[in-house]
């Protein structure tokens, strides 16, 4: 949550998910975005088992609470996907987009883009940013070398790929050795390319206290020119 933290009406830490820009929880602007794109079927948001804070964040929006959440975010997604399954009636061949409800400055045209890239693929993919910046590679706080960045790209979300795949995917990239740090790397360890669809670097993820200023700073940007 970096250096924002923000308590409850009970002194409870509010996770970053349900802190307020721009009027509404963050996870609010996420969900909305989302209920924008018709093509989906449903939006599931999944949640720690004690999570008293959803509900209310959520209210009035189209969304389903999945309280199934797991200790890391293979797990939660996991866990989201036999949710699909078991209670919304997905099959494996299904399409499932997993986006980081942190990324709350996503818009649906973005989604949409991911979508219509992805349909007639065989893998499915996700959205992606070119590396804009000069990399360089470090050791103890100092510059050993700098790498080319041609060929580099930041991963986003949403990311999109079938449901049977993507859980075959988590279920076996530990035993494969592979650091799951999103879907794609699950994918990946299997030995596929998911397809990298060009985003916005708009949609990135609010981490930190001058990432919820930047955000905020967006959205009233938005709403001036809506």
């Amino acid at each position: 949550m970096g250096s924002r933290a923000l308590l409850g009406q009970r002194g409870v830490l509010l996770p970053k998910q349900y802190q307020s820009i721009a009027g509404r929880p963050l996870v609010a602007h996420t969900v909305a975005a989302l209920a924008q794109v018709g093509r989906l079927h449903a939006t599931v948001v999944v949640v720690a088992p004690g999570d008293d804070h959803a509900q209310a964040a959520l209210s009035g929006l189209p969304a389903r609470i999945a309280r199934c959440g797991g200790a890391t975010r293979a797990d939660s997604v996991l866990q989201g996907l036999s949710h699909l399954q078991q209670a919304e009636g997905a099959h494996d061949d299904d399409w499932v987009l997993v986006h980081d409800a942190a990324r709350c400055l996503l818009l649906p045209a973005q989604v949409d883009r991911l979508i219509d890239a992805c349909l007639g693929d065989p893998v499915g993919g996700l959205l992606a940013l070119p590396l804009p910046d000069t990399l360089k590679r470090a050791e103890h706080g100092r510059v050993q070398e700098t790498q080319p960045r041609a060929d580099k790209w930041l991963a986003q979300t949403p990311q999109m790929f079938r449901l049977g795949l993507l859980q075959r995917a988590l279920r076996e990239a530990p035993a494969l050795g592979a650091d799951v740090t999103d879907e794609a790397s699950a994918l990946e360890a299997l030995g596929l390319a998911p397809r990298l669809v060009e985003g916005s670097a708009q949609n990135f993820k609010v981490t930190y206290a001058a990432d919820f200023e930047l955000a905020e700073a967006v959205l009233g940007w938005r709403a001036g020119r809506a």
